[in-house]
């Protein structure tokens, strides 16, 4: 009788540090990914140690989606998975995601053509590193001393035509009597009527149309336009 009551508790003893030692799936622990979209035009999925996810191992994971920018998202998609942020929301949540075997897909719904990137899990050879995104093209925004505004390309030149795409714009604001407004597809920026100084360069997507920049107050005498094609 002693005997197997000893082996009882022995079995039991040998249970609980077995729980202690290796909690792993009973503590609902999952390995974790870090995705993050913005600031800026940027996404990526990092793992752990901080490095680009390119190719992972079928199972459960926690990804954590950190949402940078008002104007993006984070939309991932892959076998029996397709989940995505909001484009106007920014904050963190975590998905738990049962990655299988395949490939798995991450964009910026509105500017999925330049942010984008993509894993695998289980077979099949990780994909190649993305190539480095093109630099966006510089454009100045300049608004006074005086009734002036303009818009200028990095060589100094006007503005009278672009391409759609991404451009840096810095804008040098120079009156406290003006402002500096940006309005296109895809684009409505300003800065403030009693702000002077050089605003923070503006990261902007353009689309085909038009793009406008005029000082509010005063739009009917400030103001110019160029044609995006």
């Amino acid at each position: 009788m002693r005997s197997a009551v000893a082996a009882v508790v022995a079995l039991l003893l040998l249970s609980a540090v077995a729980a202690l030692v290796a909690p792993g799936k009973a503590s609902g622990e999952n390995p974790k990914l870090f995705a993050t979209v913005g600031p800026g035009a940027t996404i990526i999925v990092r793992d752990a140690a901080g490095n680009r996810v390119t190719h992972v191992d079928p199972g459960t994971y926690d990804i954590v989606v950190d949402d940078l920018a008002e104007e993006h998202n984070f939309h991932l998609s892959g076998p029996g998975f397709d989940r995505f942020t909001s484009v106007e929301g920014t904050g963190t949540e975590t998905w738990t995601v049962d990655l299988k075997d395949g490939v798995y897909r991450y964009v910026c719904d509105p500017h999925k053509t330049v942010m984008n990137g993509s894993f695998t899990v289980g077979s099949g050879a990780p994909p190649p590193p993305p190539p480095p995104a093109a630099a966006p093209k510089k454009l100045t925004g300049t608004v006074g001393p005086g009734y002036t505004i303009s818009l200028r390309t990095g060589g100094g030149a006007p503005v009278k035509t672009l391409k759609a795409g991404t451009y840096a714009i810095t804008v040098r604001d120079r009156a406290r009597t003006h402002n500096f407004h940006l309005v296109g597809s895809g684009v409505n920026r300003r800065t403030g009527v009693a702000y002077t100084g050089t605003a923070k360069v503006w990261t902007v997507k353009v689309g085909k149309g038009s793009l406008r920049w005029l000082c509010d107050p005063h739009k009917l005498r400030m103001r110019g336009s160029a044609k995006v094609g």
